[in-house]
Order: structure tokens, then C-alpha cells, then sequence
């Protein structure tokens, strides 16, 4: 209804900065009518909208008109032939600050009067083209160009410019860095060429406004370096560092307090650790495997020895073979068995020079220090064995093969020597280790409960031979034996074996029974029980108890003092021997006669009648020099029931007195 009636007006009061649309109905053209003005519409008028302000663009402003109209060289609007004003359709202008205008028909407001974009100090626009134009400096520009517009100031918006967006600055704090990366082919501050994909770093204190074909990656910080560490570093491409070093893919280097207090990894540096720094004290050294050399590159299978007092870092690709070591000290009884594993001279104990071939081995003594050479391996360290004159040790010449028994001297095993152990048989080590007294413990069948002791086989086998014993020895090499007689110390040599004896006992007498190395000489007694038949078949059983000694002549003379060995179970072979006479004898009289003269019938059987018809005194064994010296017969016992009645029946008629006391040979 306004629009109606404001069609039906007349007359229109334009007031000052303010336009109407008239629309001239005959030709169809549009035309502006600028107040302060009074119009009177025609017939073939008609006003388009009531009047309106014209659009004011302030100071620092700026509006965006779509489809502006045609301006000659002065800035006149350019009207065809029809009387309408000329647009540049689809295009658009930028208008600043200037006189209030009116929008001609077909004119539109695309962006409102708005403020100019002020850009910071650290800031700046990334600006994008969107048509090819030329810049008021001259420069030209293609669609898609992209430059940057940097505070501090006032970006005034290009009809053919796009803001892409607002980039701030980075700042850069000591001790870091920025990582940057081109996104393609450009300059760089510096004025350097950087090829799209390339990544650099920017060192310098400040705030960086990055380029418009630059991007932030990251912000490195230093990593802080001491007297005690050291940074390892690896190569991820060939480059040239800040030293103007070339360093290839791969390649690896220490980055110490010497370089720099504090380094910031390049771009193309990968940080593969920290490194602690090796100290040696003055009694310390170390072997480095596969050393750096002068020209920085790591000498592979060599081997460098180095001495404190020092403080070192390992370069990449070294390692310590057994790590940090201390230095050889030795005393007088100390030595080093060395083996050359190279080639190389070497200065001896005389300070005389040596050649020392590969696998050469030689011993220093002390006392001295010793620090082995990058070319000697240490195989063992010696210490002086001291021996009293009854101890001794088994040693081995490893070149040869031969052992020998070194007694009773401080002696050190030279580096072609080696300990030997001696092994005992079973039954051997059982009663060196058993520790029982040959004599007082004689009667002693028990096995100790106790543990054994463990024995130091390298050590010489001793044994001490109690007083009146002896103890046989036989060398396997010299196939021979000796006997030592007590009180002797016994030790063997590296081929030389006790003989076991294995002797009879318990009563009556089972073999087997006694094992021993060591022979008792006497004067001892061995008891018996025998059993005896009469001629008239009386069954008795004997307990008898013989005296009996070895007697040895001569104990230099080896043949004489071999004897009483010569026969293993002397106990069992004497009480076989006597008891066999015994019963020949008794075999041949009756129970009577015996029971009246049973001692002399025993005495007269075992030692028998010289030759003036004389009871001998003993009975000696010729073998083994065994002396039976008496006889004593401790009871007689009936075996079956009818000897025991008869005995009975004669106790009765007053026989009994001739079983009151035994009685021995020697007192008969």
C-alpha cells in the first residue's frame, strides 16, 4: 500500500544525501535523482523506492559493490545511448573513503561499509590471487600467486586479492629453534633457495614471520652439553653441518662441550643418545674394540689400549671389551701367564728386546704393575705355592706331559706348567680321608658318620707311618716298590700307589673284614675259634689267642723287607695254618687223652719238636717272616650233646680240675 500510494505521488522532497530510483516507463530505463532536490514525477514515471541515504564510507573504511558502474578517465559515469548507466556485470569494486554516493540501478552493496584490516608488528596476511592484475607498483600478478602482507600496517582489500589467512609470528628463545619446511620451490629470508619439501632450521633470537611458501614444523629446543656427556649424533642424509663439515647418510659423531655448550639437532641429524664420559683413576685401563682413527673413521677388528689417569668419550661404533679394569699389581709371589695373539715386540724382564710370535706364551713376575698390550691376552694369574718340607704339589709340563712332585719349597708354576691332580682308588681315599690311628683305632670295624673330608687332589698324597708299621709303595712307571717302615712320613710320587692290604678278622676269623694300608709289625694277638674232632668223634670248640710279630733282619734290604707283604692276608693264612696242625693233631687221640693234656697236645702240634725232641719256641712263617711266638687257649666248649654229657660224668669223678685256669705255651 506504501509502494502503491508513493507511486501515485507527484512530487518527491529528495533531501540533502539522499536518492530515488525513477524508472522512465516508455524506455524502460532506470535513472538516479540526487537530492536535496525537489521532483515531480511525470506521467511515464514511476519512483522505485522512497528516497534513501547515500552510502557513506568513513575514514578508514571501505565497502565492496557488486556490478559497479562505468567510469570515463574522470571519473564520470558513462550513460549509452539509451540513457542508462553503463555496469561492469559480475565484476566488483572497492570504494574507500570518499563524498557520499548513491548506487546507480543494478548496483549492489556486496560487502557493508566495514574497517580497513589493521595488521600487528609479528603479524601478517597471507594473501591469495584471484585473477591475473597488475599491483600499483608494477608487479604482476597471476591467479593463484600467494604473498604476504606484513604488519605493521593497514591492508587495503584488492577486488583481486583474497585473504587466506592471518599468520603470526614465532618467536624464538634462547637456546632453540624452528623447524621449517618449504611447500614449495622459494626463498628463504636469508635469500637462500629452498626446494619445495625442504626443511631448514631458523637459530636466530626474535620473533620469525614465516614466508608465504613456509611452514612452521616445530620448535627444537637445544639439548644443554656438560664436561660429563656428549651427544651422539647419526645422519639421516648427506649434508654439510654448521661447521661446514660434509657429513654422509649414516654417518655417526660425538657432539661435545668443545663444539658447543649447547646443540640443536639440524634437520637432518637424528639424536641417538647421550653418551657419560669414561674416567680411569692412575690404577685403571681399558681396551677399546674397533678405535676411531685420525681420519674419524672406526679401524674395525683393532683393538686400543688405554691408560688413566684419563677422562675420554667413546665415539660411535667403539665398545670396551670387559669394560673398565684395573691394573695388574703384583707382589714377589705373583705372576701373569700372557699369550701373544699378534705379532709385535716386546721388552723382557732385562729390558732386552723380543720378537713375540702369535700364540707365543711367557710369564712376567712381580712385583711390578702391568698394563697388557692391545696384541697379549692374559690366560691366568700365578701365585707362589708355599710348601713346608712334608707338603708338595703334582705339576704338569703341558709341552712334554710329564708330572713331577715338587715337596717342601715356595714354588710358582711357570707358564708351560700346570697343577695335576692326582686320583686315588675308592678304597684308598676312603682311609686316607677316614683319619682313623693305625693303632689305637685297630679294632675299630664302625664307618664314621661324619662326612669326608674332600681332598686337594693337586696336592701330594702324605701318609704317616705309625711307629713298628710299615706301608708298601709301588711305582707303575719303574715297576718297583718300596717299603717304608715308621715313624716315616710316606709321600707319593705321580705314578707311585699305596698297596691295600685286605686282612681277616672278627672271631672266628672271616676275610675281607680289615682294609688297610698300613702293616702293624707286633708284638700283637689275634684270637681264633676252631672247631676240633677226637678219635673217639668228640666234637670241642676252641678259642685260642696267638702272639705273633714280623721279624725283619734288615729294613735297608729291600728283598727282606718286601717279604712281609708277600702275602695279603697274613691273619687268615696263619690262623688257617695253625688251626690245620691243631686239628691234625687232636685228630689222633682220644677225648680222654685231650681232655688230660690238651694244652701240650696243642703247643707240641703248632710249634712242633727240634731235633733233640725239644718243644721249639715259636713257629715262624717263611714266606712273610711271620713269628708265632705262643699260643693261649682261652676256652674249650663241647659241640654236641654227647661229648657234653661225657664231659659231665668225669667232672663228677674229679676230673673238674683240670679245666680251672687255661694255661698258655709259654708257660708250660
Amino acid at each position: 500500500m506504501a509502494s502503491r500510494r508513493m507511486a501515485e505521488e507527484s512530487i518527491y522532497r529528495i533531501p540533502p544525501y539522499h536518492y530515488i530510483h525513477v524508472l522512465d516507463q516508455n524506455t524502460n530505463v532506470a535513472r538516479v535523482e540526487i537530492g536535496p532536490k525537489t521532483y515531480i514525477r511525470q506521467d511515464n514515471e514511476r519512483v522505485l523506492f522512497p528516497p534513501e541515504k547515500m552510502i557513506v564510507v568513513p575514514p578508514r573504511h571501505y565497502c565492496i559493490i557488486q556490478n559497479p558502474v562505468v567510469r570515463d578517465d574522470d571519473l564520470k559515469v558513462v550513460f549509452d545511448e539509451l540513457g542508462q548507466a553503463k555496469l561492469r556485470h559480475a565484476d566488483q569494486e572497492v570504494r574507500l573513503a570518499q563524498d557520499p554516493f548513491p548506487l546507480h540501478p543494478g548496483e549492489e552493496v556486496r560487502q557493508t561499509v566495514s574497517p580497513l584490516q589493521i595488521v600487528l608488528p609479528n603479524t601478517a596476511l597471507r594473501l591469495q590471487a584471484l585473477l591475473d592484475f597488475e599491483s600499483e607498483s608494477g608487479e604482476k600478478r597471476v591467479a593463484g600467486d600467494e604473498w604476504i602482507f606484513e604488519g605493521p600496517g593497514t591492508y587495503i582489500p584488492q577486488k583481486e586479492v583474497e585473504v587466506v589467512e592471518t599468520i603470526q609470528a614465532t618467536v624464538i628463545r634462547h637456546n632453540q629453534a624452528i623447524r621449517l619446511r618449504a611447500r614449495k620451490e622459494t626463498r628463504d629470508r636469508e635469500g637462500t633457495k629452498r626446494f619445495t619439501g625442504e626443511e631448514w632450521l631458523v637459530k636466530k633470537v626474535g620473533a620469525y614471520l614465516p614466508g608465504v611458501y613456509e611452514e612452521v614444523v616445530d620448535i627444537v629446543d637445544a639439548i644443554v652439553l656438560t664436561e660429563k656427556n656428549a651427544l651422539h649424533i647419526r645422519a639421516s642424509r648427506t649434508f654439510k653441518d654448521d661447521n661446514g663439515i660434509v657429513r654422509k647418510t649414516g654417518e655417526e659423531w660425538l657432539v661435545t662441550m668443545k663444539d658447543t655448550e649447547a646443540h640443536i639437532p639440524n634437520v637432518y641429524e637424528e639424536v641417538v643418545g647421550i653418551i657419560d664420559i669414561t674416567t680411569l683413576n692412575s690404577r685403571q685401563y681399558c681396551v677399546i674394540l674397533d678405535p676411531v682413527g685420525p681420519n674419524g673413521k672406526p679401524q674395525l677388528g683393532q683393538k686400543k689400549v688405554v691408560k688413566g689417569e684419563k677422562s675420554f668419550f667413546l665415539q660411535p661404533g667403539e665398545l670396551l671389551e670387559s669394560g673398565i679394569q684395573d691394573v695388574y699389581i703384583l707382589s714377589e709371589e705373583e705372576g701373569l701367564v700372557l699369550k701373544a695373539n699378534e705379532a709385535f715386540k716386546d721388552v723382557d724382564e732385562n729390558g732386552k728386546e723380543v720378537e713375540r710370535r702369535p700364540g707365543d706364551r711367557w710369564m712376567i713376575r712381580g712385583p711390578l704393575d702391568y698394563v697388557p698390550p692391545a696384541e697379549v691376552e692374559v690366560l691366568l694369574k700365578r701365585q707362589a705355592i708355599p710348601l713346608d718340607e712334608n707338603e708338595g704339589i703334582y705339576v704338569r709340563d703341558i709341552k712334554s706331559g710329564k708330572v713331577r712332585a715338587v715337596i717342601g719349597e715356595t714354588y710358582m708354576l711357570t707358564q708351560d706348567e700346570e697343577l695335576w691332580e692326582k686320583v686315588l682308588p675308592g678304597n684308598v681315599e676312603a682311609l686316607l680321608m677316614a683319619g682313623k690311628d693305625p693303632l689305637a683305632d685297630r679294632s675299630d670295624r664302625s664307618r664314621g658318620t661324619e662326612e669326608p673330608k674332600v681332598r686337594d687332589k693337586t696336592r701330594v698324597v702324605s701318609y704317616r707311618v705309625p711307629h713298628n708299621a710299615a706301608v708298601q709303595v709301588y711305582d707303575y712307571r719303574e715297576k718297583k716298590s718300596r717299603v717304608v717302615f715308621g715313624p716315616e712320613m710316606v709321600m707319593l710320587g705321580p705314578d707311585e700307589q699305596f698297596t691295600v692290604l685286605s686282612l681277616s678278622g672278627d672271631t672266628p676269623k672271616r676275610s675281607n673284614v680289615i682294609k688297610t694300608i698300613c702293616l702293624l709289625l707286633g708284638p700283637d694277638f689275634c684270637t681264633d675259634i676252631i672247631n676240633i674232632e677226637t678219635a673217639d668223634h668228640a666234637r670241642l670248640q676252641l678259642k685260642l689267642s696267638y702272639n705273633w710279630h714280623f721279624e725283619v733282619k734288615d729294613q735297608k734290604d729291600e728283598a727282606d723287607a718286601a717279604k712281609i707283604f708277600s702275602v695279603p692276608d697274613f691273619v687268615g693264612d696263619a690262623c688257617k695254618a695253625i688251626a690245620s696242625r691243631i686239628r691234625g693233631a687232636v685228630a689222633s687221640v682220644n677225648f680222654d687223652d685231650f681232655h688230660k693234656n690238651s694244652n701240650r697236645i696243642i703247643c707240641s702240634a703248632v710249634f712242633g719238636f727240634d731235633d733233640n725232641m725239644k718243644l721249639r719256641s715259636s713257629f715262624r712263617f717263611v714266606q712273610n717272616s711271620l713269628v708265632i711266638t705262643s699260643v693261649d687257649i682261652q676256652t674249650v666248649e663241647p659241640v654236641d650233646q654227647r661229648t657234653r654229657d661225657s664231659l659231665q660224668k668225669k667232672c663228677a669223678v674229679g676230673y673238674r680240675n683240670h679245666y680251672k685256669l687255661p694255661r698258655s705255651c709259654s708257660q708250660a
